[in-house]
């Protein structure tokens, strides 16, 4: 239920050593320096902000460092956004991290920003990177530090809204000449609530379903990076990384009025439906890296091999009974069981080869390859009460997978002025599906083999030192979710579900920009995407007979969903005034959205509905603005004013109305410790509401509100050598499959 709530929205958590320090006028000459470093700029395929140059890291998080970086925003408090449409996919010194949302959300909100360098935006990342579909890139780079010793950080906060949910995460780092380990521990408690109102219907029949979507969840998860130099020019490191969630008790109670027009006669009856699900994942993986500098000018040698390890179990149980029209339950109607677990196990080797020339030139190759089985042993059981009829609907569902890849990428500095950078990437997937419950024998031998090859070029011209211009153009694919491929129904009410479909493909994505920077201040971005053969949710809706009634069944369809187009404009700037007492970036963009698709056929049973058609045309803006605002000459208090607002916008589900948010924090830095409190969404301005009327007559209309008005107070504490560096990063065989167990 927790993973149909969120599809339906579509958008859409003691070792102490204390330091003396001293600050000598040497000291302060040098951070005068570094404040007139420029915080923000071009560089051939990415913007760079330069961390170190920003009063807004000291003290803070990861997390609402990069929510204060320009070009990047968050609408949830969990997930970050690029230019307010790409998603974005974090790495850090080039290692990607692909945790599921609420894991990385914990990470990033435990790390503390001291010990960040810079921040990498890449809108268009290239052929060397392992990305899909649209998603761009943010590069966390860390400071780089090698002496020897202990330190770490200590983090507590505590979230107010509907519900009280607390959290807490450590890290530690050790170094040790050759020698260096980085650990993290973080857990969370986080309920949600949620209110619903669903309505969609015809010219015959209509349902509206109306209530409470309550929640819980606790995290626990960490991760243990071992890295030994075992001489200049070579090193093997080691990485495990587990999460582990709990969602017990997960409660949707809605109450629902069903209309129907038998003859002339409108006719209205009501129900409850009760659904209670309880859900646990662990996520275990573990990668071996070696690493092989071949030359003195920075070539290198990268080998990684990857095991990964997904298990979720999930049940739930959604009982329908009979009520009067002010929502006072009578006898049971109906129930559904199910019964859905997951086992994912994945084996993944990547090889990548960096070779650097005197003359400005660099060339990169590499390959990879992945082996994942995915196990689905699913029940689901509907009980109809009155009568005593029970339908048993058993699904085991085998899903393998292998994907063959490889890259070429060279890229050139001419002159000061003009580089260059081309690449192309190879992708070869192999699928073979096989549900043994089937009756469909195209269900029993699924076999899909595709091989995509994606074009990468940027070219950048440095004009002079005020005025930069940059134009990328890419390809990329994006395969279904391998739980998008099962296929069975996750039911939110009986005639009101969720159905996946293993016949979906893989989508391209073909993207275009072209970037203007002006004074290292000004940004001007215009760009083209073309999705083809997008993989989307879609709902298809029509009549049934049931009992010798007209019933409105409402199925959303993982499906292929036709092409679209999107136009965008984005204009912004980064700047400082009152000698950086006030800090502020804003962006503002527009956006013209050509969508092309119609389905009327449910692809696994192959029912007619009425068409589902989006051929329409809109027009969307979107602005967010960060200020970070010191109060004293001390650089020990601020204050943060953030606001992000989505006008009237165009989705596959129909026109979102316009939402936004405004954000008030504040911030006291006290020695090692860090003490913050932030309020979102103070005008209470962040609903979703989603209107859909079909040419045919149907209609679909969906309101949640999530309570995002919410108090947050975080306390923080460094401890121990602040000289120590991080250890070497590297790149995650499984990283790509992981994304996908979401």
């Amino acid at each position: 239920m927790k993973r149909l709530i969120h599809l339906i929205i579509v958008l859409s958590g003691t070792i102490v050593t204390a330091q003396e320090k001293k600050d000598t006028a040497a000291t302060k000459k040098i951070n005068e320096i570094v404040l007139k470093k420029n915080k923000f700029q071009r560089k051939n395929d990415r913007f760079i902000y330069d961390v170190g140059a920003s009063p807004a890291a000291k003290g803070a998080t990861v997390f609402s460092l990069l929510k204060e970086t320009p070009l990047i925003s968050s609408m949830d408090d969990k997930t970050l956004r690029i230019a307010g449409k790409s998603n974005a996919v974090i790495y850090i010194n080039g290692k990607k991290n692909q945790m599921d949302a609420d894991a990385l959300a914990a990470f990033l909100k435990s790390m503390p920003s001291d010990s960040i360098q810079k921040i990498e935006i890449i809108t268009m990342p290239g052929s060397e990177f392992q990305v899909e579909s649209s998603d761009g890139v943010i590069n966390i780079i860390l400071k780089k530090i090698t002496e020897n010793g202990l330190n770490g950080s200590l983090r507590m906060s505590n979230n107010q809204g509907y519900y009280n949910n607390p959290g807490m995460g450590f890290s530690i780092n050790y170094r040790k000449n050759n020698l260096g380990i980085n650990s993290s521990f973080n857990s969370s408690e986080n309920t949600k609530r949620q209110y619903y109102i669903l309505e969609n219907g015809s010219n015959i029949a209509s349902n509206r379903s109306e209530g409470i979507v309550s929640i819980p969840n606790k995290d626990y998860g960490g991760y243990l990076n071992i890295d030994y130099a075992l001489n200049d020019k070579s090193s093997i490191a080691l990485s495990y990384n587990n999460w582990y969630n709990k969602n017990f008790t997960s409660v949707t109670n809605l109450f629902n009025a069903v209309n129907v027009l038998n003859d002339t006669v409108w006719k209205t009856s009501y129900n409850r439906s009760i659904n209670h699900e309880n859900a646990e994942s662990y996520n275990n993986s573990v990668n071996l890296n070696y690493e092989l500098k071949t030359d003195s000018i920075g070539s290198k040698l990268n080998l990684n091999a990857a095991y990964l390890n997904f298990r979720k179990k999930q049940n739930g149980l959604n009982t329908t009974s009979a009520s009067d029209s002010n929502g006072n339950m009578g006898e049971d109607i109906s129930q559904i069981i199910q019964e859905t677990p997951q086992i994912i196990n994945s084996f993944s080797v990547t090889v990548d080869y960096y070779k650097k020339f005197k003359n400005d030139f660099t060339l990169s190759f590499g390959g990879n390859y992945s082996y994942t089985k995915t196990d689905n042993d699913t029940e689901t059981s509907l009980y109809q009460l009155a009568t005593g009829v029970a339908v048993r609907n058993p699904n085991h569902f085998f899903y393998l997978e292998n994907i063959y890849g490889g890259y070429l990428t060279a890229e050139k500095k001419v002159n000061d002025k003009i580089s260059a950078k081309a690449g192309i990437r190879y992708e070869l997937t192999q699928n073979k599906g096989n549900s043994y419950n089937a009756q469909d024998d195209n269900l029993k031998n699924l076999t899909r083999n595709y091989h995509n090859i994606l074009p990468y070029l940027n070219l950048n011209y440095s004009i002079n030192k005020d005025h930069n211009l940059s134009y990328s153009f890419s390809g990329r694919m994006k395969r279904p979710s391998f739980w998008e491929v099962n296929p069975v129904r996750t039911y939110l009410t009986e005639t009101n579900y969720v159905q996946n479909n293993p016949f979906m493909k893989a989508s391209a994505v073909y993207s275009q920009e072209l970037n203007y920077m002006f004074k290292n201040s000004y940004f001007f971005i215009v760009g083209h995407k073309y999705y083809k053969d997008v993989i989307l949710q879609i709902p298809l809706q029509g009549i049934i007979e049931n009992n010798g009634s007209h019933v409105n069944v409402l199925r959303y369809i993982r499906t292929n969903f036709g092409n679209r187009q999107e136009f965008n404009f984005i204009i912004g700037f980064q700047k400082s005034f009152f000698k950086q007492y006030w800090n502020t970036n804003v962006s503002i963009g527009l956006q013209h959205n050509i969508n092309d698709g119609s389905i009327d056929t449910d692809p696994l049973t192959g029912e007619k509905f009425p068409a589902y058609i989006n051929s329409r045309k809109s027009n969307g803006i979107t602005i967010s603005t960060n200020n970070n605002i010191r109060l004293d000459q001390a650089k020990t208090w601020f204050a943060s004013i953030n606001y992000w607002y989505v006008g009237n916008y165009q989705i596959e589900l129909g026109q979102l109305r316009p939402l936004g948010s405004l954000e008030i924090g504040l911030k006291k830095i006290w020695n090692d410790w860090t003490f913050a409190a932030t309020v979102y969404d103070v005008l209470n301005t962040n609903r979703v509401i989603i209107d859909d009327p079909q040419q045919n007559g149907n209609y679909n209309y969906i309101n949640i509100y999530n309570y995002p008005r919410q108090l947050n107070i975080s306390i923080s504490y460094n401890f121990g050598n602040k000289k120590i560096g991080k250890i070497r990063d590297f790149n995650n065989a499984s990283d790509e499959i992981k994304n996908r167990t979401k």
